[in-house]
Formats: C-alpha cells, structure tokens, sequence
C-alpha cells in the first residue's frame, strides 16, 4: 500500500445495493414471523406488530391509552414490578402507537430472550388496565397537552393534518383534555380484547438470533387467539376543509410563526411516489435542498426548513415545513412558491442532479448498516403491501430519473393552489 496515494473516491450510485433478505416462518396460530439472521453482537429485537392504531377506535385516545398501559400491570404483577423484570434481565421494551398499527418492541441479549418472552406474553394477553394507572396516564397527558398547546409548531402540526384529511380522519383527528377525561376502563379492556386478545399480529426479529427462536416464539404466541396480518384496512372517507389558507394566533406575545403547507398525495403504489422521492429531495429533503438554500442561507429567515411525504398506508400528504421569525411567514411562503415555480418551468442541472442522487443512495446504504436498519427496510414494505422488488426499483429510479421527468412530476404536484396553508404565530 502506497500511503502517499489517496484512495479512489467513488460516487455513492456507483455501488450496488443488496437487501439481505428474510427467513420467514408461521406460529401454530397462523401469525407470520418474519427474521433477519445477522450481525457480531449477542442482541435481539422482537417486534410485535398489531393493527390496533387510531383507525379502529371510536373514542379518541382509546388506541394510545391501550397501547400505553400494556407495561402497567397484569392480573398478578404491577407496573413497577412488570418494569424491574425487564430491567433485571437487561431488557427493554416500548410501546408505539401509530395510525394504523400498535408496536411492542423488545430489545434484548438474546440469551436472556427465554426468560423475557413470557413477561411479553403477560402484557398482551392479560392486562387489567387498573382505574389508577389509567388515572395518572390521563393526567400526564392532559399536563402534556396544555404545554404543548402553548407552542405553534405543536399546534400548527395538529391543525394541517385536520384539513388535509378531516378532523374526524384517523390522518387527522387530534386528541383534547376533555378526550381524555371521557376515557374509561371499559373502553380500554373491550379494545384490548378486540385488537389485542384477538386481533391480528405480525412479528419481526432481528439480531444474532438463537438456533431456536421459531421454537421460542412458538412457545411463546403460538397458542394465543391472534391472527394473521392480512393488510387490509377498510376505507375511511377523506373530508378535508373547504378553506386552504389559515393565519392563526395562538400566543400574543409569540415571536415565532409555525407554517405548514401540504397537498393530497398518492400512497406507495402509485407509479410517482418513488420518482416524487427524487424530487422532493431536491426541493426540500436534504440539508443542501432548494428551500434550505433559499430560505435559511440566502434569506436567513428560518433555521430549517424541509419537506417531505408522510408515512401512511392509505393516501397520504405532501408535507412543508418550517417555523421563522412572524415578521417574515409571509416572505418565506412566498419564496417556498418561487422554488416551487422554478422547478415547474426550468430543468435541474446535471451537477445538482448528481448531488441528489448520492445522497439518497448514501442515506439508504446508512440504513442498511445492521439487522435492526435492514428489517426496517422489510417491515416498511411488508405493512405497505410491497416486496423485495420495490426497493429495487426505488435503487433504479433514484439513479436514472431524468431532469426532464422532475419537471413534468412538479408540474403534476407543485402547484401552490393545491396546498393547504397555514401560519401558527
């Protein structure tokens, strides 16, 4: 090796990327569990996946509240004492509750995974949802939603998603004090029965993984009364504001304006939203897009702002976003029109093209570093519907989508009529 010569610097969209693919297997009980075997250290995470999201409550709060208190007690343990075990073993355990789905995640050495699983069990078969650990989860929350509401960018991130969508959408319904006073017990047990006890799971598992997981698993959820996933979601009416732009003051003394524009927008399985993944980067994704090279370095009103499509399942919205300084919202809308303008009506030049498209294949190559990022990868697709292919072919588009297409797909998409607006001060 000649330490005099530096190494050969390669464009990131010279490499070819490979996503290691899954083992998959199914419990005695039909639930599929999907595994990446991989990784040097002794560490699992199991993930159990549950729609039981928002979109199957009819009380506001019922999902997050159920999801929430699965940790704080079971018929013979409390919280405190569901909570030593996990620490006792060196394990954690979250609980996440999104649109759609509920998640618990373990993370743990896997050879202590014998003694956890069962614990995991008793969390999803027999919680009791006790009236006082459902009265501090009540009280904490509305604690935290009075502080949040004095902020503008909580609020303005509240309000966007009930125009695009409606506020009675699961996309866009936001919980209130009084949401959370009008829970109760039942509401919890009859949900958790439902869509927990009996519901429909889909597992995933990732790390340096036991020779006997399936075994493990098996023992552990095979006999419940879970289902398979079958991704299916039934259909909820968008109803969206007839109003798009929105001046709102929340705080008389602030000195700060939330803005917030967004549009409709096709889920994954429309043709454009991998190539829109391109374009959105160039106009608002990266630290070095157009609008942050606009509007926080040249203009200096905002100290970042990006822009981005939303994670949901069903269709969802394009996404603006930025806080500056109330004397300058209006400017900065204004030039966030102009971006939009310049990529309607001129071609982006090769060299910031090329910018472009090493940071993406970057970013997915920092997401494949490990068996957690790689099962990500599979998790998203699996819930989304999708397979192996669709990451192959987002690899394609990002390298090879002309500068021609970008401006046909911002003449499509980036028009300011169809954005919903608003400013939070």
């Amino acid at each position: 090796m000649n330490r005099k010569t530096a190494p050969p610097i390669k464009d990131a969209i010279e490499f070819n990327l490979e996503l290691k693919p899954y083992q998959k297997f199914t419990l005695d009980n039909g639930v599929p569990v999907y595994t990446i075997n991989a990784g040097a250290q002794e560490v699992i995470q199991v993930e159990l996946v549950f729609y039981a999201g928002n979109w199957f409550e009819q009380q506001k709060s019922v999902a997050a509240a159920t999801n929430y208190l699965l940790k704080n007690g079971t018929s013979i343990k409390t919280a405190f004492e569901i909570n030593e075990e996990f620490e006792y073993y060196g394990a954690y355990c979250n609980r996440s509750c999104y649109n759609e789905t509920a998640v618990i995640t373990l993370s743990s050495l896997n050879k202590q995974v014998p003694a956890i699983l069962p614990v995991v069990r008793d969390m999803i078969t027999d919680s009791v949802f006790k009236e006082e650990e459902l009265d501090i989860y009540k009280q904490n929350s509305k604690q935290r939603i009075r502080v949040n509401l004095q902020k503008c960018d909580f609020v303005a991130n509240r309000l966007i998603d009930a125009y695009v969508y409606g506020d009675a959408h699961p996309y866009g319904k936001y919980t209130n004090p009084e949401d959370l006073d009008a829970l109760n017990r039942n509401q919890l047990t009859d949900f958790f029965k439902q869509y927990y006890l009996n519901g429909q799971c889909v597992i995933f598992v990732s790390g340096k993984l036991p020779a006997d997981i399936e075994q493990q698993l098996n023992k552990a959820f095979g006999d419940l009364t879970v289902k398979a996933f079958n991704n299916q979601l039934s259909t909820i009416i968008q109803s969206p504001a007839a109003e798009k732009k929105y001046r709102i003051q929340n705080d008389a003394n602030g000195v700060q304006g939330a803005i917030r524009i967004a549009r409709h927008f096709p889920n994954r399985h429309d043709p454009d939203f991998m190539k829109v993944m391109v374009l959105n980067t160039v106009f608002g994704g990266f630290f070095g897009s157009r609008l942050m090279s606009n509007i926080r370095e040249d203009k200096g009103y905002t100290y970042g702002i990006h822009s981005y499509v939303q994670n949901h399942i069903h269709q969802t919205a394009w996404m603006i976003s930025t806080e500056a300084g109330k004397d300058v919202c209006e400017a900065a809308i204004e030039e966030i029109y102009k971006e939009m303008k310049l990529l309607r009506e001129e071609l982006v030049d090769n060299e910031e093209l090329l910018l472009v498209r090493n940071y993406l294949i970057g970013t997915i190559l920092g997401d494949l570093d490990g068996p957690f990022q790689v099962m990500g990868r599979w998790k998203n697709l699996i819930l989304n519907n999708l397979t192996g292919d669709y990451f192959y072919k987002s690899i394609e588009t990002i390298k090879n989508i002309p500068a021609e297409e970008l401006r046909e797909l911002s003449k499509k998409y980036l028009n300011p009529e169809d954005f919903y607006e608003i400013v939070v001060i």
